[in-house]
Parts: C-alpha cells; sequence; structure tokens
C-alpha cells in the first residue's frame, strides 16, 4: 500500500497556484479511492463464517441496529430509536447463504420480504448494497 505524508511544509511554487491545487486534490482522491477498494469481496463459506455467531451493527441517521446472525440460521434485531420506522422494537427471522450473497428474511420488518445482500469487507468494517440497490455500511462485532 502507498502511503501519503502530508508536512507542514510550504508547498511547491507549482503546488500553490490554483491549477497545482487541484492536481493535489485529485491526486488525494486517487490515492483515498485505491485504499477504499481494498475491501474484500464476501462470498460462499467465508461470508457464512463471517457473520455466523456474530452482531452486524447497521449504520443509520439515527444510531447502530445491531442484527445478531447465529449459527442456526436465526436473525434477531433491536430498533432502538429506529422501532417507529421498523414497526416494532425488535424482530427476528432467517438468514441463509446464497452464492456470494448474505439473504434474510424477517418475520415483521421489511414486510417480511426475502432480500438478499452482497458485502465487501475491510477489517471490521462492511460495505453492503441490497438485491434492489439499496446499500450502506456496518460494523461487524462478535
Amino acid at each position: 500500500m502507498r502511503h501519503i505524508s502530508l508536512s507542514r511544509r510550504p508547498l511547491p511554487r507549482h503546488m500553490s497556484t490554483p491549477t497545482g491545487a487541484v492536481a493535489l486534490a485529485i491526486a488525494l482522491t486517487v490515492a483515498s479511492v485505491g485504499h477504499a477498494n481494498a475491501a474484500e469481496a464476501l462470498a460462499g463459506a467465508v461470508l457464512q463464517q463471517t457473520v455466523a455467531g456474530k452482531t452486524i451493527h447497521l449504520s443509520t441517521p439515527f444510531g447502530a441496529l445491531p442484527i445478531s446472525y447465529r449459527s442456526d440460521g436465526s436473525i434477531s434485531g433491536v430498533a432502538g430509536k429506529l422501532a417507529q420506522y421498523t414497526g416494532s422494537p425488535t424482530d427476528s427471522g432467517t438468514w441463509w447463504i446464497s452464492g456470494d450473497k448474505l439473504c434474510q428474511k424477517w418475520n415483521t420488518w421489511l414486510n417480511a420480504k426475502s432480500y438478499c445482500f452482497s458485502l465487501r469487507q475491510d477489517g471490521r468494517n462492511v460495505e453492503w448494497t441490497r438485491n434492489d440497490g439499496v446499500s450502506g455500511s456496518a460494523t461487524i462485532t462478535r
């Protein structure tokens, strides 16, 4: 991985112009995009091992929504401040792996419809995309 060091030294003359500043911004953006792509796509047995027995905390504007993925294929969630949007403070359901997707079906939440998700993991952080295009981020804990 390439590391970029920003020091407090004055910028070289060619970087102190508006064009130079734009070039610097582009270089920093390209470097950060390269790092963002370091996330690994999860599939099959690796995906199952990643979520089984773990809790995934979905990031929302109102706080995290923890979902526990039990090894027996059941899930449970606590909506907390999101209960007014989910329709109930807690729910349970089932989860399974289908190829390269994590699928789940709640008993009540999301109108009890099945959805499948693609996951990309970078350490404890996960980026997810649902089969209908909705996407977001989460954190995995024990």
